[in-house]
């Protein structure tokens, strides 16, 4: 009974990881968002779980692992786009926050809380302060360099 509750939480635990990461993308009018990443951490932690119930050893955990990775990068992929000229690329944070979620979720699937909390925290700094930061640095190197395109 104790491992089905610790199974529930995890599912749970994973679906709202991923909600908040798709919340923040939503919130900043990209592609995917909560039901998207809730869905995606869900169901790598869901995958985690089936090995770990399973009884499965290191190689069945590591293609469970390669295939969750396989199969996100096609989900990413897909939220990637190029305008015609090729100058600019958009998705690419989508695209990092849907691989990202999905690793969230086979962590917390595995019960590393610690690194859980510690790459939700180091997520949501880089997806908050990231954009501005790298402005300020553009600015600050244009400037530097007297490069004015």
């Amino acid at each position: 009974m104790m491992w089905e509750l610790e199974s529930a939480l995890r599912l749970l635990v994973a679906t709202l990881v991923g909600a908040a990461v798709g919340l923040n993308r939503d919130l900043h009018g990209k592609p995917t968002g909560v039901r998207t990443l809730g869905l995606v951490g869900l169901a790598s932690a869901l995958l985690t779980l089936m090995v770990i119930d399973a009884g499965g050893g290191h190689d069945a955990i590591s293609r469970v692992v390669q295939g969750v990775v396989t199969g996100i990068g096609f989900l990413g992929a897909g939220v990637i786009l190029r305008d015609p000229a090729g100058q600019h690329v958009h998705g690419l944070t989508t695209a990092a926050a849907i691989w990202l979620t999905a690793a969230l979720g086979m962590a917390v699937g595995y019960g590393l809380w610690w690194t859980v909390a510690s790459a939700v925290v180091l997520t949501f700094a880089v997806l908050l302060f990231g954009g501005r930061l790298e402005k300020r640095l553009r600015a600050a190197l244009k400037r530097e360099t007297g490069d004015e395109d």
